[in-house]
């Protein structure tokens, strides 16, 4: 009866037979290419993780000894100890470090970033948490400036709860009395692929254009499994308070929020008051606000929020897809 193939297996022949340095995700996707998963079975969907866990506990436990040895650190990548003896690893990563470089300036895509606000729209007017109406901040209609001087202003998206159907009239009512609100504003900066190379870039963004609001989020479709990486945005979202969600295009609705936004019950009016001033789109999105407030009903134009089979459709037609990550 033949031996039935392990993650350790995959880790070894995957490493032995590209005989460079790769990161989790990569070891399971070159293993995948070189037909060496075949035979194998796992229920989990992310085996990718369990590579990385599998490959850091060898290297936790044996230090010195261990089979693996870590080759860099972001992103995190791995080598077999036997033969990192024999490669020039410093001259490996130089040569991956330019590659992803190159990959992600160059990369082509087949649909936009803004192709991805209707998807984000349907999640978050369903999602418990947000309950939310969405309306696109298009960046080209603000007054030009000064060079730089709106850089990272505006924010993809923004959003508003309304409590009228979660409370009832006399509850808004007091709410109003006692100058309280349960409404909430929300804005969104949007991504399509979130690694090392940009982390620090899209962050700041967001945290330059979305912290006026009670949450701030940045919200990407893809992002590197390299679990040094979700260390690194914890450690950012425990800083700044940005949050983080992962976008699912296969099932929109089963998008997730990686780290929370720390809601902040001031709003910062200053800002609120320059974007009106610059961009008509967030004037209008303050106008619409305002007086669906006023009558206690969605009555104005936001965002369109699709059906789940017309999201569908329009997934499938805008060629949106989870791609890989090199």
């Amino acid at each position: 009866m033949a031996k039935s193939i392990t993650f350790w297996d995959i880790i070894e022949r995957t490493l032995e037979a590209v005989k460079e340095p790769l990161s989790p995700k990569e070891i399971w996707e070159k293993a995948v290419d070189l037909n060496i998963t075949n035979g194998f079975e796992t229920t989990g969907k992310t085996p990718w993780a369990t590579i990385g866990a599998y490959i850091y506990t060898d290297i936790n436990r044996g230090g010195e000894n261990s089979v693996f040895v870590q080759t860099s650190e972001r992103p995190a990548q791995f080598y077999l100890r036997k033969l990192a003896k024999k490669l020039n690893i410093e001259k490996v990563i130089e040569q991956k470090a330019a590659k992803a470089i190159n990959i992600e300036n160059n990369s082509v895509k087949t649909f936009h970033e803004r192709d991805l606000h209707s998807i984000l729209t349907a999640y978050v007017n369903a999602h418990i948490h947000f309950k939310a109406f969405l309306k696109t901040i298009f960046h080209e209609t603000s007054a030009k400036g000064t060079k730089g001087l709106n850089e990272w202003l505006h924010p993809d998206l923004v959003g508003v709860y309304f409590p009228f159907k979660d409370y009832k009239d006399e509850v808004l009512d007091i709410q109003t009395h006692l100058s309280i609100s349960s409404i909430k504003i929300f804005s969104f900066e949007i991504k399509i692929n979130l690694n090392f190379l940009n982390l620090r870039q899209y962050y700041f963004q967001t945290v330059s254009n979305s912290s006026w609001a009670n949450e701030g989020y940045l919200v990407v479709l893809n992002i590197d499994e390299d679990p040094t990486l979700k260390d690194e945005i914890r450690r950012l979202n425990n800083a700044f308070g940005i949050g983080l969600i992962k976008l699912n295009s296969d099932n929109p609705f089963e998008s997730e929020i990686l780290f929370p936004a720390k809601y902040t019950p001031q709003i910062d009016w200053d800002t609120v008051n320059r974007l009106a001033s610059e961009n008509p789109d967030f004037n209008s999105f303050l106008n619409e606000l305002t007086e669906d407030i006023k009558i206690k009903k969605v009555k104005s134009k936001y965002d369109p929020i699709l059906k789940p089979d017309e999201l569908e459709k329009y997934i499938l037609s805008k060629g949106i897809s989870t791609s890989k990550i090199q």
